[in-house]
């Protein structure tokens, strides 16, 4: 077979160091052009981004020549060099050392998008921390808690 194809999808979460409430709607609605802008450029591709004022969501489009590993440091590294020069203001920001990684199946990616959309409002009844939990959980992901926040 000349040619490969696939259908990488993931949905990405990491928050700012320390949970820190540094994301308002403002910067929220540019950086997300941003991380758009980081993907296109890298070759791979940002379906929805979202997120609150302390952690973000992306569900992201790989190509089989990025890992999830590789895609989540160009975000984060670009996207936090872009803060600090065009948010003087901010000058203490930084993303987590981690991220949550899930794979998407084709046939949840509507889904996923609405909880995406909706991280908002999701958050007035559940925190970042018990969210996170969930997520692990729903993904059978094995963690020890004293090393996760």
């Amino acid at each position: 077979m000349p040619n490969t194809f696939s259908n990488l999808l993931f949905h990405v979460v990491f928050s700012t160091k320390e949970r820190k409430r540094l994301l308002s709607k403002d910067l929220r609605s540019h950086l997300f052009r941003y991380i758009s802008g980081i993907a296109d450029k890298n070759n791979f591709k940002t379906i929805k981004s979202g997120g609150t004022s302390d952690h973000i969501h992306t569900l992201l489009s790989l190509n089989p020549d990025i890992s999830v590993s590789k895609a989540v440091q160009l975000i984060k590294g670009n996207s936090s060099k872009w803060i600090h020069e065009n948010f003087l203001d901010l000058n203490i920001f930084s993303w987590q050392e981690g991220y949550g990684a899930f794979t998407v199946s084709k046939s949840q990616v509507g889904i996923i998008r609405k909880y995406i959309d909706n991280q908002e409002e999701h958050h007035k009844r559940m925190s970042f921390e018990e969210e996170y939990l969930e997520l692990l959980k729903r993904n059978n992901i094995d963690f020890n808690l004293k090393y996760l926040f």
